[in-house]
């Protein structure tokens, strides 16, 4: 009688265990989930940078159309600085697009 108090005890224990650890399991097994996906994507810092570099030329372009509009760029100058930035911000674009895009070697896995 004793062995069979002792057993169910430590079957209950047991299943106990299992039942609170359930959520602390789930979390490990999303961060080794994660870890596998970002071994095949840019780090999230880069993409972030690269997405404010991207706000920031924007907020250039915006600048840029508003002084040609209200006369403290000419239209040569505006055209000038206008296509620079543009070709500034594709770059930054094809970069971010690079950043967020699966890398080739993931492909052949």
């Amino acid at each position: 009688m004793d062995a069979l108090v002792v057993l169910l005890t430590l079957v209950l224990v047991a299943g106990v265990l299992i039942v609170i650890s359930a959520p602390l399991r789930a979390r490990a097994a999303e961060r080794r989930g994660s870890t596998r996906e970002s071994e095949h994507t840019k780090p999230e810092p880069e993409r972030a940078a690269l997405e404010a570099e991207r706000e920031a030329k924007y907020r250039e372009i915006r600048d840029a159309e508003l002084d040609y509009r209200t006369g403290k760029l000419s239209r040569e100058d505006y055209e000038a600085v206008d296509a620079a930035l543009r070709r500034e911000a594709i770059a930054i674009l094809d970069s971010l697009e690079r950043a967020q895009a699966p890398s080739s070697d993931s492909l052949e896995d």
